[in-house]
C-alpha cells in the first residue's frame, strides 16, 4: 500500500523552514537568506520514506502583513496550510527561549492553526536542553499538536525521525510524482530563485526588499548547455546603481555565484546574461505576482 500527501511547512520568518525542505529532500528546492520573508511562493520538496511519498510545501514566514506584497504572501502560507494533510509550525526555539515568552507571531500562527499538526522546534543545537523542555510544553499547552519533534535543520539531528513519523500521517493512494523527482518548480524558476538568492548574500543590508527577479529566456544549445537570461527588477534608479555596483563589479559577482549554483542545479553549463531594469510599480502589477505565483490581493 502506497501513501501520499502534502505538509505545509509554516512559521514565523526565519524559523529555518527553507534550510529544512533543502535538507529533507537532500538537494536545494529553496533558496535561502538572512533577510526575513526571503520566500515569497510556496515551494513544494518531494520525499519518499518508505511506501510514502511525501510532499513538504515551504511558504512565506507569516507576519503582520503591511504592503499588498506582504499580504499575498500570507495569503499563500495559509491557503497552502488549509489545502495540505498536516501542517508543521516549525519554532526557532533559540528565539522563542530568549523571548521569555511566546513571540506575537507564534501566537497568531497559534491562534490561527487547524487541522492536524504537529510542533518542530528547531536550531536544538543552539540552546539548553532543560529549556527546550520547557518551551515544549508552553506551546503544546497552547496548541493541540499530535507530536513533537526536536530538530537541527541545519546538522541534519532529528530528521529521520521527522520523516519516519511524517510518513504515518500520509493518507493512503498513489504517488503524485515519479520516485526520481524532487521538486515540481520548473528549473526557470528555480534559476531565478538561486539569483534571487545571491542578490541578498551580497547585498544584504544594502539591497531593498521590493526586489525581484525573472528569467526572461531559456535557450539549449547544441552541446547541453545553457543560454539564460534575466531581469532583475528595482523599484528606483538607486537602486539599479547598488545592484550593478561600481564599474559593474556587484552584478558580475553576483551573475558567477548563481551561474555555478543554476549549472549544478542544472546539471550542465550555463551562460547566464543579467540585466537590471527599474520598474517603480511593479509591487502593484498582477502580473509580477503571477510570475512568483502568487495570488494578486485586490486592496
Amino acid at each position: 500500500m502506497t501513501a501520499c500527501g502534502f505538509v505545509a511547512l509554516i512559521g514565523a520568518p526565519n524559523a529555518g523552514k527553507s534550510t529544512l525542505i533543502n535538507a529533507l529532500v537532500g538537494a536545494k528546492v529553496s533558496i535561502v537568506s538572512r533577510k526575513a520573508q526571503t520566500t515569497r511562493g510556496p515551494v513544494r520538496g518531494v520525499v519518499i520514506e518508505g511506501q510514502a511519498q511525501i510532499v513538504f510545501v515551504d511558504t512565506p514566514g507569516l507576519f503582520v502583513p503591511k504592503r499588498r506584497l506582504d499580504r499575498a504572501m500570507s495569503e499563500a502560507a495559509w491557503g497552502a496550510a488549509a489545502d495540505a494533510d498536516a501542517r508543521a509550525l516549525i519554532v526557532d526555539s533559540r528565539n522563542e527561549i530568549a523571548a521569555g515568552e511566546t513571540t506575537p507571531d507564534v501566537q497568531r500562527i497559534l491562534d490561527g492553526l487547524k487541522g492536524r499538526a504537529v510542533l518542530i522546534l528547531n536550531k536544538i543545537d543552539l540552546v539548553e536542553a532543560p529549556k527546550l523542555l520547557e518551551l515544549s510544553a508552553r506551546l503544546n499547552a497552547a496548541a493541540r499538536f499530535e507530536e513533537t519533534f526536536m530538530i537541527s535543520a541545519e546538522t541534519g539531528s532529528g530528521l529521520d525521525r521527522l520523516k519516519r513519523d511524517l510518513a504515518k500521517l500520509m493518507p493512503g493512494g498513489p504517488w503524485l510524482y515519479p520516485e526520481d523527482q524532487i521538486a515540481d518548480a520548473p528549473m526557470r524558476s528555480l534559476a531565478a530563485e538561486i539569483t534571487r538568492e545571491k542578490l541578498f548574500e551580497r547585498l544584504h543590508d544594502e539591497l531593498p526588499y521590493q526586489t525581484t527577479v525573472e528569467t526572461e529566456s531559456w535557450k539549449d544549445l547544441p552541446d547541453g548547455s545553457a543560454r539564460i537570461e534575466q531581469t532583475i527588477y528595482v523599484t528606483r534608479d538607486s537602486h539599479k546603481k547598488i545592484v550593478i555596483g561600481e564599474g559593474g563589479r556587484t552584478l558580475k559577482s553576483i551573475g558567477t555565484a548563481a551561474r555555478k549554483e543554476i549549472a549544478e542545479a542544472n546539471e550542465s553549463k550555463v551562460h547566464l546574461f543579467l540585466f537590471v531594469k527599474v520598474r517603480e510599480n511593479w509591487l502593484d502589477d498582477p502580473e509580477r505576482y503571477r510570475a512568483m505565483g502568487l495570488e494578486f490581493p485586490k486592496k
